[in-house]
């Protein structure tokens, strides 16, 4: 009764971070089915919340850190991770997961998307290999760079003073071996979620239409959270690191929107012929 009393109050005091876990179960449950959705979930919500436990004591795979404890008796924790902290792994694998297959999956023969959106076919060998992997991790660990430094200043927004390094780093105080962890996670997590992926059932018809209006919910929540996150960096005063992070999603959006956004055949007809 106790731990579920905490949980109620988690989800209280971190509203926003259940608002994203949310987003996450809507769009995943819409794109890759309940089945597949709660082993995507436990998956990596457990793989996360060991390498916390591993790195909080041996300092493998994010570096040394440290929860200092501040909000016990606020909101729950498992040992001594606050359990916000761990399920935020899930909903932003799947986020950076979708960004992936975004610019990973085949075409559609048959579009069905709106015209000017291009149609992606969830093939499994596009979604389920390496080039996901690898890609995937990288994303997840991008998103890291803008969330990290300015959850290292919670003091100055309503995050709170929740954990620290002892040895700052050089990315606006953030260790590089934290960012390197973020890629193991998402590295393990996908690795045992792929294989599963491939022998559950296959999902039927949008492994042969087109899945991009569902997997645009995934980069929703994607870009949803790189925005909350530097919408507080400037918030804070933090302008410099704000104006990285943004810089660092240019060449991605960009890319993104040359990737799906497309003219539709019948338009660049009658263009010609004019």
């Amino acid at each position: 009764m106790e731990q579920l009393l905490l949980l109620f109050n988690t989800i209280l005091f971190r509203p926003y971070v259940f608002a994203f876990l949310a987003a996450f179960l809507f769009a995943a449950i819409r794109l890759i089915g309940w089945p597949r959705t709660w082993r995507f979930w436990l998956i990596s919500w457990a793989t996360a919340f060991i390498c916390e436990y591993s790195s909080t004591r041996n300092g493998v795979p994010f570096g040394w850190y440290h929860y200092n404890g501040s909000t016990v008796g606020q909101e729950l924790y498992f040992s001594n991770i606050p359990f916000m902290d761990s399920i935020s792994f899930s909903f932003l694998l799947y986020a950076a997961y979708c960004l992936t297959l975004c610019f990973l999956l085949p075409k559609a023969a048959s579009p069905g998307t709106p015209g000017w959106l291009a149609p992606l076919r969830f093939d499994r060998d596009a979604r389920t290999g390496w080039t996901a992997l690898l890609v995937t991790a990288l994303f997840f660990a991008f998103i890291d760079m803008v969330i990290d430094p300015v959850a290292l200043r919670g003091d100055r927004w309503f995050l709170g003073k929740i954990y620290y390094y002892p040895d700052p780093g050089t990315h606006f105080g953030v260790p590089l071996a934290n960012y390197a962890g973020w890629a193991v996670v998402g590295l393990i997590s996908l690795s045992i979620y792929f294989p599963l992926d491939r022998r559950l059932p296959p999902l039927g018809t949008i492994e042969h239409s087109s899945a991009t209006p569902r997997l645009l919910l995934g980069v929703g929540l994607y870009y949803g959270v790189l925005a909350f996150n530097l919408g507080v960096t400037f918030w804070i005063g933090e302008d410099l690191l704000g104006m990285t992070g943004t810089l660092l999603y240019v060449p991605v959006t960009v890319l993104l929107l040359i990737r799906l956004l497309h003219r539709p055949v019948a338009a660049l007809n009658s263009r010609s012929l004019q």
